[in-house]
C-alpha cells in the first residue's frame, strides 16, 4: 500500500449501516489510503455507530463519526460540521453506499488540480445484485461484473480523462456521491447551504458557487470509479423549494450563502 496522501475522505450517511459496512471495508483496500475518513452522519441509530466502531479497532488512520440528533433530512447541515473538523486540504466526497474501486483514492489524487473541484461518476449495481452483496459481503467490481447498470461508467481508462469534452462552468451532473474539491476552495464560499430541508439541489447550488466564484468544474470519467448500491428514492417533497435556491444562486450570480460553513465554525 502506497503513502497517505493529503484527502479527507467524507461520506454521507443515514441509517443504512450494512451499505456503510461495505463502503469503509473497500477503503482499507485501497492502494492509496486517504490521511482520514470523516463520517457525516444524519442522525442514524446506535446500529451505525456499531459497524464505525468496528472499523475504528482496525483502522491505522483517523475514522471519525460526526453525528447529529435525527432531525429529518439534514445533509447539508451535518456535511459542513464534518467538513469545518476536517484536516485534509483536498476533501473527497462519497455516500455511505458507494463501493470503492481499490484505486479510487489515487485516481482522486492524480485528477486533483488547482482552480477546479471534481465531478465524477459512478456505476449503478442494480437491486438484484444489490441485495446479493449486502448479505454476501462482496466488494470487487469491474467492467465485467454482472449486474451492473450504467456499465460504461464501471471502465477505468485514467488517461482519457485528460481528452473528455468538460463544461467547465455548468454545475449540472455535480453529485455529491463521487465528488471533490480544495478544503480552502470551500472554506472561500462558505460552504454548504445549511438551510436546505429534504432531498436535492444542494450539490448542484454548492457547484454553482464554486463557478461563481471563480473555480471551475472538471468532469472525471473511466476514473476515480464508485459502485452505487440500489435503494428506492428518497422523497422529493422539498425538491421545488430547493431548486427555487439553486436557481437564486445562478441568475445573482451568488459566492456565499448564509447560514453555511462560518456559522457551523463559530458556533
Amino acid at each position: 500500500m502506497s503513502k497517505q496522501s493529503n484527502i479527507t475522505l467524507l461520506i454521507s450517511t443515514y441509517n443504512w449501516p450494512n451499505a456503510l459496512d461495505l463502503v469503509l471495508k473497500s477503503i482499507f483496500i485501497q492502494s492509496m489510503l486517504p490521511l482520514e475518513i470523516v463520517i457525516a452522519d444524519d442522525g442514524s441509530s446506535d446500529e451505525t455507530k456499531k459497524v464505525i466502531d468496528k472499523y475504528k479497532k482496525i483502522s491505522n488512520i483517523p475514522l471519525i463519526h460526526v453525528w447529529h440528533e435525527d432531525l429529518g433530512f439534514r445533509k447539508s447541515l451535518i456535511l459542513n460540521k464534518a467538513i469545518d473538523i476536517s484536516s485534509g486540504e483536498y476533501i473527497v466526497q462519497i455516500d455511505g453506499d458507494i463501493i470503492l474501486d481499490k484505486n479510487f483514492i489515487k485516481d482522486h489524487y492524480k485528477q486533483r488540480r488547482k482552480g477546479f473541484f471534481v465531478a465524477a461518476s459512478r456505476a449503478c449495481i442494480n437491486p438484484q445484485k444489490s441485495e446479493e452483496i449486502l448479505k454476501n459481503g462482496h466488494i470487487q467490481f469491474s467492467f465485467f461484473t454482472s449486474g451492473l447498470d450504467t456499465r460504461f461508467n464501471a471502465l477505468r481508462v485514467p488517461i482519457i480523462c485528460n481528452f473528455i469534452q468538460n463544461k467547465s462552468t455548468s454545475s449540472w451532473n455535480v453529485k455529491g456521491c463521487n465528488m471533490a474539491f480544495w478544503k480552502k476552495d470551500f472554506v472561500d464560499i462558505n460552504g454548504y447551504y445549511n438551510d436546505f430541508k429534504g432531498w436535492g439541489w444542494e450539490d448542484y447550488e454548492l457547484a454553482q458557487r464554486f463557478i461563481n466564484n471563480g473555480v471551475r468544474k472538471r468532469r472525471v470519467k473511466w476514473s476515480a470509479i464508485g459502485y452505487h448500491i440500489f435503494h428506492k428514492l428518497n422523497s422529493r417533497g422539498n425538491s421545488d423549494i430547493n431548486e427555487k435556491v439553486y436557481r437564486e444562486t445562478l441568475t445573482k450570480k451568488l459566492t456565499n450563502r448564509f447560514p453555511g460553513l462560518s456559522e457551523i465554525h463559530n458556533n
